[in-house]
């Protein structure tokens, strides 16, 4: 029996040593099974997320799509206007500074020119440094748009009880605008497009930049509620024949209308390959009151190469509006008190 029994264990051994080895395998393979259905359902989950998310940017697309054309739509804007890519940029330099309103004129700007193909808006503070506030507005715009930021010296501002055309405006912040487009355009030497100087304080029609677009040389047009009178507008003669296109002739100003052009700065566009090529051109800040504009446009064009727009300047698709100023009396005191009530919020 002795002599038996490592006989008989070894036959066991034989006997169950395969069916542990299956066993192991077996359970490797439950669990290597297990880790690729986890790591199946795991990208499964990724995919179903970012599809998802991928879904959900084309609703909301969509729907801009949609807005967007019921928009030129109710404006009548032709399909032309939005669908060629090679559309003329507009080119806008927009001068700003802080103050209270300061972003809410910025904000009626922007819900225009959010209507408006091929834009870019350069907008200039008068200031040492760029403020948060505005760069987060023009991030969040929706806009294609450019930063730039020029301090007017002190004994060029206008001080609080000095009337507003006591010394020019925007002219630091105008010509930095146009610095920056001789730099990007430095390398290209016939660039289309159009540029136009867009005070804050103004309200715009989007007609207005449907009649700029084509600008040869310098387009002209009326402008309301400005220099004291309901309209001023340049004067236009009729063709003398076919083969000869109507022509500005003067202008209808209630102040100084013999000024070689008597025309507010919202009254004009320029031809941006026509601007680029007269070097160095920009405004004067020496420029006597009033002769701002003239003295800019006589060093590009003369009278008779000057393209009357907005139906032969019978329409006015903008207006030299300005927001009242803010009655800030009680918002002082509560400062005092330290109340003031935009702490925390940016108004």
């Amino acid at each position: 029996m002795v002599s038996l029994n490592p006989f008989f264990a070894k036959r066991r051994a034989r006997k169950w040593w395969p069916y542990i080895i299956v066993l192991v395998l077996v359970i490797i393979g439950y669990y290597k099974g297990m880790f690729y259905q986890i790591s199946d359902s795991s990208a499964s989950n990724t995919y179903e997320e970012q599809t998802r998310a991928t879904m959900k940017e084309v609703f909301s697309l969509q729907r801009q799509v949609k807005l967007l054309k019921s928009v030129l739509k109710r404006y009548s804007i032709p399909e032309k206007e939005y669908s060629d890519v090679l559309l003329p940029v507009i080119y806008i330099i927009t001068p700003t500074f802080a103050r209270p309103h300061q972003k809410a004129e910025l904000t009626r700007l922007k819900n225009v020119f959010l209507h408006v193909p091929a834009l870019h808006w350069i907008v200039v503070e008068d200031a040492p440094q760029k403020s948060h506030m505005v760069s987060d507005f023009l991030e969040l715009s929706g806009l294609t748009f450019t930063h730039l930021h020029q301090l007017t010296p002190d004994d060029w501002k206008l001080k609080d009880n000095d009337p507003i055309w006591r010394k020019p405006r925007g002219v630091l912040q105008r010509n930095a605008g146009l610095k920056w487009l001789r730099r990007k355009f430095l390398y290209d030497g016939n660039p289309r497009g159009v540029v136009y100087f867009a005070d804050d304080d103004n309200t715009y029609s989007t007609e207005l930049f449907i009649e700029m677009r084509d600008t040869r040389t310098v387009s002209v047009w009326p402008v309301g509620l400005v220099g004291g009178v309901m309209v001023e507008r340049p004067l236009v003669s009729s063709a003398d024949h076919k083969d000869t296109a109507p022509r500005v002739t003067g202008w209808l100003t209630g102040w100084k209308p013999n000024r070689p052009f008597a025309i507010d700065m919202a009254g004009f566009a320029i031809n941006l390959s026509l601007l680029l090529k007269k070097n160095n051109i920009e405004f004067n800040l020496n420029s006597p009151i009033g002769y701002l504009e003239s003295n800019l446009l006589e060093k590009l064009v003369t009278l008779d190469q000057l393209e009357p727009k907005a139906e032969l300047c019978t329409k006015v698709y903008v207006w030299h509006t300005r927001t009242e100023k803010p009655n800030m009396k009680d918002e002082e005191r509560l400062r005092k008190e330290g109340k003031a009530t935009n702490n925390g919020i940016e108004v």
